[in-house]
């Protein structure tokens, strides 16, 4: 055997030794950069729907959720605010919620909600999108005689109804929004999914 075989051999060795190292490298360096066209788990879970236990909600009480990076409240109203919320139509910019852009087309009348006793709106006022604070409480110094619970944005002091419907004379052009939700059963619903995806 000469040292040009030893040295063919060699060589034919050391390619196909690099070869399968460089392989390896350039898979190992394209599965990231491959990996890092997909949406990151935080951008999926940001548009996930999310789901809720209403049961422990006590009447009267609201609890913040967020969907989509916006806060969503959700409302238990008792019989006392759903007969106010009647009373308030006459003052209202939009009481029958006309303006289609600000909640699913299965969500109507005054409730603007599918169960009555629970309200679910955007909690960004349709102003200059501020967080309006909840404020359920009747007749309160700061807001008059004649409120009779509500949401008051106090940035430039728009006030909604438990329903979200702004009132006449506001800053706010338009009811808050209602985002799509449905009832997965009695206790739980899930914001962000229509009723018929069920």
């Amino acid at each position: 055997m000469s040292n040009g075989d030893v040295s063919q051999g060699r060589r034919r060795f050391l390619i196909g030794a690099t070869s399968v190292v460089g392989g390896v490298g350039v898979v190992g360096a394209a599965v990231p950069f491959v990996a890092s066209w997909n949406p990151s788990a935080k951008a999926e879970a940001a548009g996930a729907p999310v789901t809720v236990n209403v049961d422990k909600i006590e009447p009267g009480q609201q609890i913040t959720v967020e969907w989509r990076g916006k806060p969503v409240w959700i409302i238990r109203r008792t019989e006392a605010m759903l007969e106010n919320i009647e009373k308030l139509t006459p003052r209202l910019k939009d009481p029958e919620s006309t303006a289609t852009s600000q909640q699913p087309a299965y969500v109507t009348g005054a409730y603007r909600s599918v169960k009555p006793e629970f309200a679910v709106l955007v909690g960004i006022c349709t102003h200059l999108g501020c967080v309006p604070s909840y404020r359920p409480d009747v007749a309160p110094a700061d807001l008059g005689d004649d409120w009779l619970g509500g949401l008051f944005c106090p940035c430039h002091g728009s006030k909604f109804d438990l329903s979200g419907r702004v009132f006449s004379g506001q800053p706010a052009p338009l009811n808050l929004e209602v985002p799509p939700y449905r009832y997965d059963s009695d206790a739980t619903m899930t914001i962000g999914l229509d009723p018929e995806a069920a």
